[in-house]
């Protein structure tokens, strides 16, 4: 049996690779496994992403929380919940890791038997390029299984 990864994060772009790549699946008739990443507590405390689909858990979450990661674990699930939702498959099955995107990304895949990845890519600050490297980079470098990259920079 076929089986999709598709990797979302909270950025506004989230909602076009989750349906590009479920439209994908769907032409493979494979099974989807939606996956976000828990890799830094930080992401979730910034206002600079907009509540995609419905979702808006993350804004009210503080930094300074002794139970934060409980709060994002919470948040992520219902992020990943909302988006099966919106796909409108029962099937869709969801997961949230904590650690390091891109080897979280790929360990899931080994785990689940994935035959594909799906991420999508954006432009980033080239600070934050320089510094944290493209998520979607090092899981091209590493992955065992074809990845099907969803560009999703904004048109001028």
């Amino acid at each position: 049996m076929k089986k999709v990864l598709i990797a979302l994060d909270y950025g506004p772009t989230a909602q076009k690779v989750a349906e590009a790549g479920f439209e994908f699946a769907k032409s493979l008739n494979a099974h989807v496994t939606l996956i976000h990443v828990i890799a830094d507590p930080l992401y979730y405390s910034s206002t600079a992403y907009s509540p995609i689909m419905g979702f808006d858990g993350y804004m009210g979450i503080g930094i300074f929380q002794p139970d934060i990661i409980v709060g994002i674990r919470n948040a992520s699930e219902d992020f990943l919940n909302k988006t099966k939702m919106h796909l409108g498959d029962e099937t869709i099955q969801t997961m949230v890791i904590e650690g390091d995107a891109a080897m979280s990304i790929l360990e899931a895949a080994k785990t689940l038997h994935a035959t594909t990845i799906i991420m999508g890519t954006h432009s980033q600050k080239w600070l934050e390029a320089i510094v944290m490297g493209s998520v979607t980079a090092k899981v091209l470098n590493d992955a065992s299984v074809p990845l099907f990259i969803i560009p999703t920079k904004q048109q001028a």
